[in-house]
C-alpha cells in the first residue's frame, strides 16, 4: 500500500501487449464477437452505461482541456423526498433517444427531455398500487435504475421495480402496459420453489436487472436475518411476463453443488444467497454474470455449515435457459457480510501475448477478482490462504480463503494500533482506548463476544457503486472506503416464557429483532440506523406497525411476526400504558429457523471519534486506478474533503463515499459519492483533480453521461439520506457552455 504522503508521485504504469486470438469451442475469435469491436458506448441506455457494466463513455467533446469550464445547465425535482432525511437516490439515470429516465425518493419514474430537463411524464406506484394506502413508507425505497426495452412493434418498455413488484411501462406516456404479468406487473415473493408463508416476506429489486432479447433477468435484495427468502436469480418474458427459467442459489437436490451442503435440507429453509448488487451479460455469447452475497443470516454460520454454495460466488449462466456454466467462490462460509457488492466488469485484456475476455469482479474487502469470461480461470493465481479458526460455540468457520495474488488490492488489508487516528491528543487517547476494547484484529476472524474489527468497514471497500473500467487501455477506476466497523456478539437476550407484562415482553421482541442496528437503548447509531426513542410524539400506532411490515428505505419487512409479538412491540417502542398479559394473543403459526440461532451482534458500528470523524488515519476515502492487464495499482489520491480539517492544515483525507465513477474517452473520470456534497472530475491518467462543483446534497448514486446532437452532458440523482445527510430529490445536469 502506498503512503498517504506520497499520493501525488504515481507514474501511470502499464503494459501493452500485441493481440492474440486462441480459439475455443465455446467461441470463435472473429470480430462480431471481439467485445472492443461490437460494444457501443456512445451512449446510456442501460444501468451503469451498457449491459457489460463498464461505467464508460465514448464522448469526448468534454475533456482535459475544457472541463473546467463546465455549467449547470439544469435541475429537475420532484419535490418528495423524506422530511426527515431518511430518503435516498441511488438511481443511475438511463437516456434514450434524448430522453431521461429517472426515479425520485418515492420511486416515482419520470421522464425528461435531456437538454433541457423538462419534463414528458411521471408514473407514481403510489396512485396505482393501493399498497400505498396501507403503508405510508411502502415507496420510499431504494431503487439504483430501470430496465429499457427497444420495441420494433408498439411502444418501447421500461421494467420500473418498486420494492417486490416490477411495472412494465409505456415509454412513449409512463402507463402501464396491463397486458404484462398481473395487470401489468410481476411479483418477486412468487415463483420462488418454496411455500410463500416459509420466509421472511421482505424482498426487493434495488439494482435493476438485465435484458437478454425477449428475456428480463432478475435479482433482488432479501432480509439478512436467518429467515431471509431465497435469493433465486430468474429470467421472465418480457412480452407476457411468464417466468421462463430459475437458477437455485441455494441448490436443490440432483443440482449442481447440492453435494457441498452437509445439510441436506437446507434449501428448504435457508434463504439469501442472492444477488442485490446487479449482473453483467455478454450479450454476443448469451453468458450472465451473477454476483452473490451470503447464506442469511450474517454473522452465525451453525445454521448453515460447509462452504455455502452458491452464496459469495461469482455465477456464469445460460443466459437464455439459466444453465449453470461456472462459478467461483470468493468468500466461503461467510460470517462478515462480505457481499459481492457491484456488477462486475466485461472486459478484454492483453496478458502474456494473449488477449483474453475477461469479467472483473470488485469486493468490499478491496480486492478484484479476474476471471476468463468463458472458462472461469483465474487471470491471476489465487491463493487460498489459512485464516484464524477462534469461534463461537456451534459455529464451524471455513479454514481458509481465496486471496487474489494480482490485481494489487484498492484498500488497505490491516488495520493496527499505529494506525489509529491522531487528529489531536484527546481524540487519539478515547480511540485508542476504544481500539484496545476490542480484541481481534485480522481479517476474516470468525465473530466473537470479544469483538473484532472489520476493515474495510461493512460497506467496503468496494461498494454498489461498481467500477469503471476503460476499454482502450484496461484500467479500472474504483472508488474505495476506508473507515474500519467493530463487530462483538452477545448471546440472545432470554425472553421470559410467560411474561406477566405486555411491555416486558416488547422489549425482549426488540432485543430479539431490532437491537443489533437501533441500539440497546434505542438510540441509533447516528448514521445508518436512527433512534426510536420518542416515537409516540411523531407517529401513531397505524404508521409503525406499517413500517415494521413492510420496510422503510434500507429497512426490511419484519411480516412474519406473529401477532402477540407485534402488540408488544407496538407497547414497547410508544412506550404505551402497559398491560398485564392474561393469555397469549395469535400464538398460531410455525417456529422460525430464527430461534435456532443462539447469538446476535450488538449492532453496525463505525469506529468513529467524539467528532464524527473516522478513527484511522487518512485516507478514509480513495479513487483508485488499477492497470487490469499488469495487476498493478497506478495511482491513488483521496476523494472527498471536510473543508475544516483542510482549512487547519490538515492534507485532504477523503471522506466516507456511496456511488460510482464514470470514465470516459475524454480522459476524464466524474464521480460525486462524497459526503462534502461535491462531484468532481479527475485527469484518468494520474488522478489530479481538474473541476468540482457543489451540489444541494451528496450525490449518492453514479452519473450517466450521455450525447444529444454531438452535445455531451453529465447528470447526477443528488439523493442524499446517508450517513448524516439531509435527504434530497433533484437531478443536476452539468455541460459546455
Amino acid at each position: 500500500m502506498l503512503p498517504y504522503s506520497e499520493w501525488s508521485r504515481f507514474s501511470r504504469l502499464y503494459l501493452l501487449f500485441s493481440a492474440f486470438c486462441f480459439s475455443m469451442s465455446f467461441y470463435s475469435c472473429s470480430d462480431e464477437n471481439d467485445s472492443e469491436g461490437t460494444e457501443d458506448f456512445s451512449g446510456w441506455e442501460a444501468y451503469a452505461g451498457t449491459v457489460s457494466g463498464m461505467r464508460y463513455s465514448s464522448a469526448a467533446e468534454i475533456n482535459k482541456e475544457n472541463v473546467a469550464d463546465l455549467k449547470e445547465v439544469w435541475r429537475f425535482s420532484t419535490a418528495d423526498k423524506d422530511e426527515d432525511n431518511r430518503s435516498q437516490i441511488q438511481t443511475n439515470p438511463v437516456i434514450v433517444d434524448g430522453v431521461l429516465y429517472g426515479i425520485s425518493p418515492r420511486l416515482k419514474l419520470f421522464a425528461l427531455d435531456a437538454a433541457t430537463g423538462t419534463k414528458k411524464w411521471i408514473f407514481d406506484p403510489a396512485v396505482f398500487d393501493t399498497i400505498g394506502q396501507s403503508d405510508p413508507m411502502a415507496f420510499f425505497k431504494v431503487s439504483r435504475g430501470l430496465v429499457y426495452k427497444r420495441e420494433e412493434a408498439g411502444p418501447d418498455i421500461i421494467f420500473h421495480a418498486v420494492g417486490k413488484k416490477i411495472y412494465a411501462i409505456n415509454a412513449e406516456n409512463g402507463k402501464v402496459l396491463t397486458d404484462f404479468g398481473n395487470g401489468g406487473t410481476i411479483d418477486l415473493s412468487q415463483n420462488l420453489d418454496r411455500e410463500e408463508d416459509d420466509f421472511n416476506s421482505f424482498i426487493a429489486e434495488t439494482t435493476p436487472g438485465v435484458l437478454y432479447k425477449d428475456l428480463l433477468i432478475v435479482s433482488m435484495r432479501v432480509a439478512e436475518s436467518a429467515d431471509a427468502a431465497p435469493g433465486h436469480i430468474r429470467a421472465y418474458n418480457t412480452k407476457t411476463g411468464k417466468l421462463e427459467w430459475i437458477f437455485h442459489t441455494i441448490p436443490h437436490p440432483g443440482e449442481e453443488g447440492y453435494d457441498s451442503w452437509p445439510d441436506k435440507d437446507a434449501w428448504e429453509k435457508l434463504g439469501g444467497a442472492n444477488c442485490w448488487a446487479g449482473m453483467s451479460l455478454d450479450r454476443e455469447r448469451g453468458i450472465v454474470y451473477v454476483p452473490t452475497g451470503s447464506v442469511s443470516g450474517d454473522f452465525y454460520g451453525g445454521i448453515r455449515e460447509g462452504t455455502n454454495l452458491f452464496a459469495n460466488s461469482l455465477i456464469a449462466l445460460d443466459a437464455a435457459t439459466g444453465k449453470y456454466l461456472w462459478h467461483y467462490q470468493i468468500v466461503h462460509h461467510d460470517l462478515w457480510d462480505r457481499d459481492l457488492p457491484a456488477n462486475p466488469n466485461l472486459v478484454t485484456l492483453h496478458k502474456d501475448g494473449k488477449k483474453i475476455d475477461a469479467v472483473a469482479q470488485i469486493t468490499k474487502h478491496g480486492y478484484i477478482f479476474v476471471f476468463d469470461r468463458v472458462t472461469g480461470e483465474p487471470v491471476f493465481p489465487i491463493e487460498e490462504k489459512a485464516v484464524p479458526q477462534l469461534h463461537l460455540p456451534g459455529e464451524k468457520p471455513w479454514p481458509t480463503q481465496p486471496i487474489p495474488t494480482l490485481p494489487e488490492a484498492f484498500a488497505r488489508q490491516l488495520f493496527d494500533r499505529g494506525d489509529v487516528s491522531d487528529l489531536d491528543v484527546e481524540t487519539h487517547q478515547n480511540l485508542l482506548q476504544k481500539y484496545d476494547s476490542i480484541r481481534y484484529k485480522k481479517m476474516f476472524t470468525p465473530p466473537s463476544k470479544e469483538g473484532a474489527w472489520i476493515f474495510p468497514g461493512f460497506d467496503g471497500g468496494g461498494e454498489w457503486g461498481g467500477a469503471a473500467v476503460d476499454p482502450e487501455t484496461q484500467i479500472m477506476y474504483v472508488n474505495c472506503s476506508e473507515l474500519p466497523w467493530s463487530l462483538t456478539m452477545i448471546d440472545i437476550p432470554k425472553e421470559d416464557p410467560s411474561p406477566k407484562s405486555l411491555k416486558k415482553k416488547g422489549k425482549g421482541v426488540y432485543d430479539k429483532y431490532c437491537m443489533s442496528c437501533h441500539g440497546n437503548d434505542r438510540r441509533g447509531n447516528g448514521t445508518s440506523y436512527p433512534p426510536l426513542t420518542n416515537l409516540n410524539k411523531k407517529y401513531e400506532k397505524e404508521h409503525i406497525l406499517a413500517i415494521i411490515e413492510n420496510g422503510r428505505n434500507m429497512m426490511p419487512a419484519f411480516g412474519t411476526l406473529k401477532e402477540d409479538e407485534e402488540k408488544a412491540l407496538l407497547n414497547y417502542l410508544l412506550d404505551l400504558k402497559d398491560e398485564t398479559i392474561k393469555e397469549p394473543v395469535g400464538k398460531s403459526g410455525k417456529n422460525s429457523i430464527i430461534d435456532e440461532v443462539p447469538y446476535m451482534m450488538t449492532g453496525y458500528n463505525r469506529f468513529l471519534d467524539k467528532n464524527g470523524y473516522p478513527g484511522i488515519k487518512p485516507p478514509w476515502g480513495t479513487l483508485n486506478a488499477i492497470d487490469l492487464n499488469s495487476g498493478k495499482l497506478l495511482w491513488k489520491v483521496p476523494l472527498g474533503e471536510y473543508p475544516e480539517l483542510t482549512k487547519n492544515g490538515i492534507p485532504v483525507t477523503g471522506t466516507e463515499n456511496y456511488g460510482g465513477p464514470v470514465v470516459t474517452k475524454g480522459g476524464l473520470v466524474f464521480i460525486a459519492a462524497t459526503k462534502d456534497s461535491k462531484i468532481r472530475a479527475f485527469d484518468k491518467n494520474n488522478g489530479e483533480v481538474l473541476w468540482e462543483a457543489k451540489l444541494p446534497v451528496p450525490g449518492y448514486a453514479t452519473p450517466a453521461v450521455y450525447t444529444i446532437e454531438g452535445k455531451e452532458y453529465l447528470v447526477i440523482a443528488c439523493g442524499g439520506g446517508k450517513i448524516g445527510s439531509p435527504s434530497g430529490d433533484e437531478y443536476v445536469t452539468f455541460a459546455l457552455p
